[in-house]
């Protein structure tokens, strides 16, 4: 059975198709639509520990729960294993959160020489530092919830870390690791290696989940992963910009080796529903200028739909989008579905 139910420590998942982490990208609005589409879990952007502890009003903004979230993980960074177990226990008492998942992965180079993200994977003694003092503190709350890790698999192909960074996870007592397997130096280019994902599922050996991120664009990528790697798990990042309802899809996909495709009516829509909550929250202005990237993404796959990304990227308030979106969709009437 590739598709099943998840335990993270004290945490019970219906399923194990998740959202990853998305720095500008999985916040409330984003995390709704997703659960709509079928996320088993969302994980928010990643929170800055140090913006946390110093009371940043912006930073509580990103952790608040989606309406229709059942389940959600808060994701924190930071290279200070004390800052970061104070800020862990304040998401504890200022959330409803499920889990605290600790990033060992960004490549960005303003996170990274901090001390923080890919850099905690490529010296596995200071994660191991980070992760001890933040599980420690956090099984001593108030709010105990389960501890996890993404990291990566290194450096860079000279330094591939990843069995050492999960060991140290595995002695600092964390509930999960998720690992994208691509090189700091790599970013997003190139592949990433389900190879590596396969050996750390070996290592692991059933002691907590393993959950695979990276290079899972369509439900056929996403059932590859758990079949070939033995993964527990998948995080869709990318694969799920645009295509909220990508999670639905694979577990049809797993089930049936089949599913459904999404007309271009009901992606749109999507688009809009996230669209009215960003309203909600930030007000029109700001909330327009967010969605010009994400309706470009919504509409990808649009034959000869440059000429109405151009327009998406001026759009400035709710009827301009209704404008630019309805008249393709009324005068070509494409309802087939997009890859």
């Amino acid at each position: 059975m590739l598709y099943h139910p998840v335990k993270i420590g004290s945490l019970e998942l219906k399923g194990n198709l998740f959202l990853a982490p998305l720095a500008g990208y999985s916040d409330q609005a984003f995390r709704s639509v997703c659960v709509r589409g079928g996320s088993c879990f969302e994980y928010s952007e990643m929170v800055s520990s140090e913006a946390l502890t110093r009371g940043n009003d912006k930073t509580f903004d990103l952790m608040k729960k989606a309406p229709n979230e059942e389940h959600y993980a808060i994701q924190l960074f930071g290279g200070n294993p004390d800052v970061m177990a104070d800020a862990a226990v304040l998401v504890t008492q200022k959330t409803d959160c499920d889990l605290i998942d600790i990033n060992a992965g960004c490549p960005v180079p303003k996170v990274v020489k901090t001390g923080s993200g890919s850099s905690l994977t490529a010296n596995p003694e200071q994660l191991y530092q980070v992760l001890s003092k933040v599980v420690t503190k956090v099984n001593n709350s108030e709010r105990p919830v389960p501890v996890s890790v993404k990291i990566r698999s290194g450096w860079d192909d000279l330094h591939i870390t990843y069995k050492e960074a999960a060991d140290a996870a595995l002695k600092a007592g964390v509930a999960a690791i998720t690992m994208h397997p691509r090189t700091k130096t790599q970013g997003y280019e190139g592949f990433s290696n389900w190879d590596y994902l396969a050996d750390l599922v070996t290592q692991v050996n059933g002691q907590i989940p393993v959950f695979g991120s990276g290079d899972i664009f369509k439900p056929e990528d996403a059932k590859r992963m758990l079949a070939t790697t033995k993964v527990d798990g998948v995080m869709f990042a990318r694969g799920a910009m645009g295509k909220p309802f990508i999670f639905r899809q694979t577990k049809e996909f797993i089930e049936t080796g089949k599913y459904s495709e999404i007309s271009l009516e009901e992606r749109i829509s999507a688009g809009f529903d996230e669209l009215d909550i960003l309203i909600a929250q930030r007000g029109e202005k700001a909330a327009c200028l967010e969605m010009r990237k994400r309706f470009c993404a919504y509409t990808k796959g649009i034959e000869h739909g440059g000429p109405i990304r151009l327009a998406l990227i001026k759009a400035c308030t709710r009827d301009d989008y209704h404008k630019i979106l309805e008249d393709p969709y009324a005068l070509l009437n494409r309802t087939e579905g997009l890859q």
